[in-house]
């Protein structure tokens, strides 16, 4: 079978990450746990900071083989840099007025350095991955072509089950070849026994289909399908980009659609399993996964984006551990807060520009366990500076992230 080569290609055996237990997060106190003599059990589901390779070199002793579904989304080669945008309510036809910040970079000196890149974390993808497990590889025209080579090779050439193209529209300013408006989705299996629930992602037959059917008995040349049933879907899919979604845009850039990954997910895993998204970006995957029943692991190398994701995780109801490989830091403010507590009542006084904050009502200067949290808004409108705390305050501590992405922490002896 041909392979592809290129002068630096090996798979090194990665260093792990060592890595660090930030916070638990229970959204709005759901699962926090309410009596400190009861040990608790850490929540299913976690959020990494670090680089995925370090990442899942360190969770191979637990998850090796055990990972359900992994949905890749990771740079695409496309050599730009992707600022996030952090205002609100600004207007999105003027973007010379748009508040940002570092997003993330793909760029890379040539295509052997972003190979390099891929191949490991593709290999450890493939070790990671259940046997009855599927990859879904989120790419475009870029780079599509040499990865699919690469799975090829880690997976097996029998093994590719789908090439799914992702359509969408909107404006562009190529004027000298067609507009390039579509992603490939490479989906490959670890073995030939593997999930596919057609029918939870069964669609309607397009109305001109059921009229035919209806009218004329020779319509598709004696074979009747199921019209009321409905059809599993094409491996073209269409759906907007989130730039058109208002209720989900994040602001962070490549964002992916929520219906895009319920689909992978509906189709490739069951309530109860395990899912991963290593290039999580804006946390679009665990959210959809806490929603559908499914537990996570999700990683990013940037705080921005594992921010943006525990955000949005606060939806999705489920408890989550947050963990840090320790040779990042989160960046700190020189801000302080001053908040008053009264009975089971946080109540912030003339803070700085917020983005989020969350209590920890009994902090034992160890892990943080928040208790309860409150966000900015999505589009507009200021965050709340009052919380309610579940139960009585025993040592409370506060952290805060600003909107330049700094968090600042304070406590409060009660």
């Amino acid at each position: 079978m041909p392979t592809l080569t290129w002068p630096t290609k090996s798979l090194p055996d990665p260093l792990p990450a060592d890595l660090i237990l930030e916070a638990l997060t229970y959204p709005q106190g759901h699962g926090y746990p309410q009596g400190a003599s009861s040990p608790e059990a850490l929540p299913e589901n976690h959020l990494y900071l670090g680089d995925n390779l370090k990442v899942m070199a360190a969770l191979l002793p637990q998850y090796e083989g055990r990972i359900d579904l992994i949905y890749a989304d990771p740079p695409f080669f496309t050599n730009k840099r992707y600022p996030a945008r952090i205002g609100r309510g600004e207007d999105s036809r003027r973007p010379q007025e748009w508040q940002l910040a570092e997003g993330y970079a793909d760029h890379w000196p040539d295509i052997d350095a972003y190979l390099d890149f891929l191949y490991p974390r593709l290999a450890l993808m493939h070790r990671l991955l259940a046997p009855t497990g599927a990859l879904y590889l989120h790419l475009d025209w870029h780079a599509d072509a040499y990865a699919r080579l690469l799975l090829d090779e880690i997976f097996g050439r029998e093994r590719l089950l789908n090439e799914i193209v992702w359509l969408y529209h909107g404006p562009s300013p190529i004027r000298r070849a067609f507009n390039r408006k579509h992603d490939i989705l490479l989906v490959y299996t670890k073995s030939g026994d593997y999930t596919f629930n057609a029918d939870a992602v069964r669609e309607p037959y397009n109305p001109n289909t059921v009229k035919t059917f209806n009218s004329s008995p020779k319509a598709g040349f004696g074979k009747i399908p199921n019209l009321a049933r409905g059809k599993v879907p094409e491996d073209w899919w269409y759906f907007p980009v989130v730039a058109r979604l208002h209720n989900e845009r994040t602001g962070y850039p490549t964002q992916k659609p929520e219906s895009l990954l319920e689909r992978i997910l509906l189709a490739s895993s069951n309530p109860g399993e395990l899912v991963a998204d290593f290039f999580c970006g804006s946390g679009t995957l665990p959210l959809v996964a806490a929603r559908l029943g499914r537990r996570f692991l999700a990683c990013d190398v940037t705080w921005r984006a594992v921010h943006t994701s525990r955000v949005r995780l606060l939806e999705g109801g489920q408890p989550f551990t947050l963990q840090r490989e320790a040779a990042i830091q989160i960046p700190l403010s020189p801000a302080t807060l001053d908040f008053q507590l009264a009975n089971r009542t946080i109540l912030l006084d003339k803070p700085p520009a917020l983005d989020y904050w969350e209590v920890d009502p009994a902090w034992d200067g160890i892990t943080f366990k928040s208790a309860m949290q409150a966000r900015r808004p999505v589009r507009s409108g200021d965050i709340p500076l009052k919380l309610e705390l579940p139960g009585a305050p025993k040592n409370v501590c506060i952290r805060a992230i600003t909107v330049d992405g700094e968090q600042i922490q304070m406590g409060l002896n009660v």
